[in-house]
């Protein structure tokens, strides 16, 4: 079994400070983030960016004055910038982090409920331009998919050459209006997967370390951090990101998986480290 990548989405766009204190908004908080997620064994940070009063931004400057910030206190790890950005952006809004070349980007693969009226609108034009602009930038989508028929949009946009393989998908469960954080959703979608594809599982809330526990076992990789839970335990919110990641990498000593480096990592997602333009 391949070592395990944990991934640690730091800030998202919706939790707020309110919510949990030490949610970052501004560069400086955001690298004190993604460090104690890098000290904790994260290979992998994936990014949001806010203004300092916590407003989130898709703008290409903000995500390039943290992706620097970042590579200047973590210098191997990898950034992997988000292309959801928040909800009601539009696609040219949300593209923007992808002229910077990353090594690797999200790409959601359909429109899913969001929670009351909010709705996550990523249609079938949307998910070809955004998988034309990566191919043709050379970077990796990690393909996000919050159910079933997102992953059989993503093997659409593979069977058309608008994305290479070997794939890496994200399963992310648990979101109120898609599939539920459960061990036998995740199995499902896993089954669902082609099988020289590497994959990660999120789990939204309280399915978050359940779903990281079965995903350990099942070989596949985890993501945690403040986007998806705010908490270690029920009522304790956490104190850091690298809280989130500490308590993974228990369970994966528990559960005999070794740790992966962000060079093991590149080499797990079949990716070549660059800096971003």
């Amino acid at each position: 079994m391949e070592k395990l990548i944990i991934t640690t989405a730091i800030c998202g766009a919706e939790v707020t400070k309110e919510m949990n204190p030490a949610v970052p908004y501004t560069i400086e908080e955001i690298i004190k983030e993604a460090k104690s997620a890098y000290d904790a064994g994260a290979a992998v940070i994936h990014l949001h960016v806010r203004w300092d009063d916590g407003t989130p931004t898709q703008d290409k400057g903000r995500f390039k004055e943290a992706i620097d910030a970042i590579r200047k206190a973590c210098p191997d790890v990898i950034i992997l910038p988000s292309t959801g950005g928040a909800v009601g952006m539009t696609a040219e809004e949300r593209l923007q982090p992808v002229d910077l070349k990353p090594e690797i980007a999200t790409l959601d693969c359909g429109t899913c409920n969001f929670g009351g009226d909010l709705i996550f609108v990523n249609t079938e034009t949307m998910n070809h331009t955004f998988a034309q602009k990566m191919k043709t930038l050379g970077v990796k989508p990690e393909l996000e998919c919050f159910e079933k028929g997102m992953i059989d949009n993503a093997l659409r946009l593979y069977k058309k050459g608008l994305i290479d393989g070997p794939l890496h998908f994200n399963i992310v469960l648990g979101v109120n209006g898609a599939m539920t954080a459960t061990t036998r959703d995740l199995v499902y979608m896993v089954e669902s997967l082609p099988k020289d594809a590497t994959w990660c599982a999120t789990g939204i809330g309280r399915g978050a370390f359940d779903l990281a526990a079965n995903a350990i076992v099942m070989g596949g990789h985890v993501r945690v951090g403040f986007e998806d839970n705010l908490y270690l335990e029920k009522g304790v919110l956490a104190r850091s990101n690298g809280a989130l990641v500490e308590k993974v990498v228990k369970l994966a000593n528990i559960l005999k998986r070794d740790i992966a480096t962000p060079e093991e990592a590149r080499r797990i997602l079949s990716l070549r480290k660059r800096e971003c333009e």
